[in-house]
């Protein structure tokens, strides 16, 4: 037996790995995305999304992309994973993503097959969008400008291709190394952490979808989670897998407080 027969659950509610089955629909995440669709609707063409670590960034990436449809939008999703990524190996990922069927070498071939691609996608009727995850690590004036290059691609209805980045806060200074792009930012949101209502009822949704029917974790746990989380998702995740292990190891049908304490401590995050 483990935790999930012990609880009943029919699988792990609590995983760091992004499922959009588990995604809350926060009031901040709610707005958040209809203020994303506005700025590709409206073909506004740079839009900014900032948190910090574990805030949820990756996981609102992923359900605007879903929000998407194929049939209207030619979307593509791409995640920085270091620092020295050059300008040639960013638009050859862009390329490849929007379509590009033969993909240059020649950056500048490179840049005029995007823009030919561009124009092709706005012909049919759709809207371009790149969404980009962990631009702070982009730390390239060129690349910067290279973004604006983009950018003053337009059309009557406005931008020819539209980006949105995600990143932490640290992409403002990033973002500075061009002031022109910085200036074209049309839609800025920065995520929070959550209330205390809303980790509670972030916990409860977890575990609902992951079929629970009763009450796991008491209120008084719940309360401790949120103040040891500081109400950031992905330390939330983490605080309730470790919760449900320990309690199935000492066999508490709910999870109190005495089970959080513990739970912060191995964490270290009782300091």
């Amino acid at each position: 037996m483990d935790y999930l027969e012990y609880y009943k659950l029919t699988e792990h509610p609590f995983s760091n790995v992004v499922d959009s089955r588990f995604y809350y629909n926060s009031p901040q995440q709610s707005s958040a995305v209809m203020k994303l669709k506005y700025a590709v609707d409206t073909k506004k063409g740079l839009a900014v999304v900032i948190g910090n670590i574990g805030a949820g960034k990756t996981t609102l990436a992923r359900k605007l992309l879903e929000e998407l449809d194929e049939e209207n939008y030619e979307a593509a999703l791409l995640v920085i994973i270091h620092s020295s990524v050059s300008s040639e190996w960013l638009f050859r990922k862009f390329a490849i993503q929007l379509g590009v069927k033969q993909v240059s070498e020649n950056k500048l071939e490179l840049l005029g097959d995007i823009y030919k691609r561009l124009y092709e996608i706005n012909d049919e009727g759709k809207k371009a969008v790149v969404l980009m995850d962990e631009v702070q690590m982009l730390k390239s004036k060129e690349i910067m400008e290279e973004f604006r290059g983009l950018l003053n691609m337009e059309s009557q209805e406005g931008k020819m291709v539209n980006f949105i980045f995600f990143g932490l806060p640290e992409l403002d200074q990033v973002m500075a190394l061009d002031e022109p792009l910085k200036q074209r930012v049309a839609v800025k949101i920065r995520l929070t952490a959550y209330s205390e209502q809303d980790t509670a009822e972030y916990i409860k949704h977890r575990l609902g979808v992951a079929g629970c029917s009763s009450e796991i974790f008491s209120l008084g746990a719940i309360k401790l989670i949120y103040q040891y989380s500081n109400g950031t998702p992905r330390l939330i995740n983490t605080m309730c897998d470790n919760a449900l292990l320990e309690g199935f190891l000492y066999k508490k049908p709910v999870i109190d407080e005495s089970v959080i304490k513990t739970v912060a401590g191995d964490l270290g995050l009782d300091s």
